[in-house]
């Protein structure tokens, strides 16, 4: 078998500063809002107090959930054995590390106060899942960078595979506690359900898949390479096979709340009556997130072509963010039932549906976290040899190795 050398990026003078300078304005952008919205306060956003998790939390738990999916290579090539995937099974893993990073950004920088994370990472509720997270947060950094590690150095790769299955196992758990952070809200009608948990679970694969493809698809192009059409049509099935399970996922969580009288008002207001949710959606979640997609990756003409997979791979980002924007603000304006099976209305707007409209602010913030997860990668590609010189075969060889040294 055919032994597959990795490189560091190879791009130099503006050919690598150029991206790195534009990635760099918009992270400056985004910790600008961040100054702007804790000098002036959240007042300056659309949030309120009905609002409390608006879109910055659509960025930060889409990265999040992403982060695990990003990983799904890595997982196919030691978990399952699929030889085939191993080569790009460093980058898998940089990717992931760099999404959940740029994620926890916008989290920490959307709290208000950031200065009491301290207090959060020292005094303990077990019974919150916001605490149960910062151990699997934290956890998941580990064991993918230990992982990443065993996989670069040729003394540890006999440990790659244990190390493989432990980051694999923990990013279902990881993935589960994100969505159960919903599914726990028994006070929020759109939430409240045990599905959340392996629905987020099935949303991270086409997530994470998606944009691992953009990552990689980015980093050959920088590095001036051609795409290979082999290995993007072999990805290209997975996310096929994500996308479609994400959309079952979707139905199942809807009709086992339409099976429920009591959650008719809100599955109405999200699937029909809600104006801007509804739209986000049928058009943005179902359409262009999943039909259009799995359409683009089955067609003879587009299936299998780098058009074809990239393309999709977008498009189910795209839904993505829609699902989210959907599910964590759709789901807070809707009114809580403070007294079930009666009407009720206040001078705090109870038992009315609150309107949001996200700020610029937010949405630098959102991007601002993008921005560094993608100069995080953009770094490790630099420093660390991470990709791989030959196509990605199913005869290359499991075993990646460090590129000859350079002559003098």
């Amino acid at each position: 078998m055919a032994t597959v050398i990795h490189r560091e990026l190879q791009a130099a003078g503006w050919r690598f500063w150029g991206p790195l300078l534009a990635i760099g304005a918009v992270i400056a952008a985004g910790f600008a809002a961040f100054v702007h919205m804790e000098t002036q306060g959240h007042w300056v956003t659309g949030m309120d107090n009905q609002i409390v998790w608006g879109l910055p939390h659509v960025f930060a738990v889409f990265l999040i959930v992403a982060a695990s999916g990003a990983l799904n290579v890595a997982s196919v090539a030691s978990v399952f054995g699929r030889v085939a995937y191993k080569p790009l099974a460093p980058l898998s893993a940089l990717a992931a590390i760099a999404l959940l990073a740029g994620g926890l950004a916008i989290l920490v920088a959307d709290l208000g106060r950031p200065d009491r994370l301290v207090v959060a990472m020292t005094h303990f509720n077990f019974k919150s899942i916001f605490a149960l997270n910062m151990f699997l947060y934290n956890g998941f950094f580990a064991l993918v960078a230990v992982y990443l590690w065993f996989m670069m150095e040729r003394r540890m790769n006999a440990w790659s595979g244990a190390a493989g299955l432990a980051a694999f196992v923990w990013r279902i758990v990881l993935t589960t506690g994100t969505g159960s952070i919903f599914g726990f809200l028994a006070a929020r009608e759109a939430y409240d359900s045990a599905l959340l948990g392996p629905a987020f679970v099935v949303y991270s694969l086409a997530y994470g898949t998606a944009a691992f493809l953009v990552v990689l698809d980015l980093s050959w192009r920088w590095a001036g390479r051609a795409a290979h059409a082999e290995t993007l049509a072999r990805i290209g099935r997975l996310l096929a096979i994500f996308t479609a399970a994400s959309l079952y996922m979707t139905a199942a969580f809807h009709l086992a709340k339409l099976y429920v009288t009591r959650s008719h008002g809100v599955e109405d207001f999200l699937l029909a009556s809600g104006g801007v949710y509804p739209v986000l959606f049928w058009l943005g979640q179902v359409g262009l997130g999943g039909a259009l997609p799995l359409a683009l990756l089955y067609s003879r003409r587009t299936g299998g072509t780098r058009a074809g997979v990239i393309g999709a791979a977008v498009l189910v980002i795209l839904g993505g963010l829609a699902q989210m924007y959907v599910t964590i603000i759709g789901a807070q304006a809707w009114s809580q039932p403070i007294f079930p099976g009666w009407q009720e209305q206040s001078s705090f707007f109870d038992g009315e549906v609150h309107p949001y409209a996200p700020s610029g602010w937010e949405l630098l913030l959102g991007l601002g976290g993008v921005a560094l997860a993608a100069a995080l990668i953009a770094t490790g590609l630099k420093a660390l040899p991470l990709l791989p010189d030959e196509p990605c075969t199913a005869s290359s060889s499991p075993q990646p190795t460090s590129p000859p040294a350079r002559p003098r």
